[in-house]
């Protein structure tokens, strides 16, 4: 998952509206939106590693991105992950289901987050709601007070042109009578940021350019996924859209709740 916006509201009677897409190799095995047989928890599976990149139970909603990096090796670069590694994708599954997460968190920043490649993950139960951020130079934890955030490859709210773009966008969408429909359309912007407003993570003009929509249209790497969540009292709301290379939708949208009464 590479962009991530999020509305958090921990009083309100809807808690938490995050909009997200998710860009990866084409190539890399992909199961969409399901319940998961061997986890009490419903999102997408990353059927190579065995993780995911969002999920969620009825109570708690955890959600990653990579960390990109000064990397000479553009590939290296978008996979982030060194040779031993463990999958990333593992850590939105064990902060689902983790007894206390906010334990489970303290330990990850104290050693845990050292095996892994560069990352983020959002973490949401009952009125917390906390981000991590693991990378080279740092790995730090806190917990949001109420707000509109936005994660792409960097740390929270680092204003990359997708992301100041995807958080103004849901800020509008906010205002609507439907701010799902509005983010339908505003997750599926192709428009390139202007070169003078590109970051410089080491990977060359052309694939910062390319890298730089919201919504990337390639035939190898791009947007494999775009997913909404909804969270009120005892119910989670997860909706995806999977697509193939060039953008193309592939199957409809799935729509699935987790109710806290089915879960009892």
């Amino acid at each position: 998952m590479c962009l991530i916006v999020f509305d958090w509201q921990p009083d309100a009677e809807v808690s938490l509206r995050l909009a997200a897409n998710r860009d990866e190799f084409h190539q890399r095995p992909t199961r969409a939106l399901h319940r998961w047989s061997d986890a009490d928890l419903i999102g997408g599976r990353d059927l190579l590693a065995g993780g995911t990149w969002l999920a969620a139970t009825a109570s708690r909603v955890a959600a990653l991105t990579n960390v990109r990096e000064n990397q000479a090796n553009v590939r290296e670069s978008l996979t982030q992950t060194p040779p031993g590694a463990p999958s990333r994708g593992e850590l939105v599954r064990q902060a689902l289901t983790a007894d206390d997460p906010a334990r489970w968190l303290e330990n990850l920043v104290a050693q845990g987050a050292r095996q892994y490649a560069g990352f983020n993950l959002l973490v949401m139960t009952g009125g917390r709601l906390w981000a991590l951020h693991h990378s080279r130079r740092e790995t730090v934890c806190r917990r949001l007070d109420p707000g509109l955030h936005g994660l792409s490859n960097a740390s929270l709210d680092t204003p990359w042109p997708k992301l100041l773009r995807a958080r103004n966008a849901m800020q509008q969408a906010l205002s609507t009578q439907d701010w799902r429909a509005e983010m339908w359309r505003s997750l599926r912007d192709t428009r390139p940021a202007p070169d003078s407003e590109l970051p410089d993570t080491g990977i060359g003009r052309d694939r910062e350019r390319f890298l730089s929509p919201l919504f990337i249209e390639g035939e190898e790497y791009g947007t494999r996924a775009t997913t909404l969540v909804t969270v009120s009292a005892g119910s989670t709301a997860l909706e995806e859209q999977q697509f193939g290379p060039g953008g193309v939708p592939t199957g409809n949208i799935v729509r699935l709740r987790a109710n806290a009464a089915d879960q009892s």
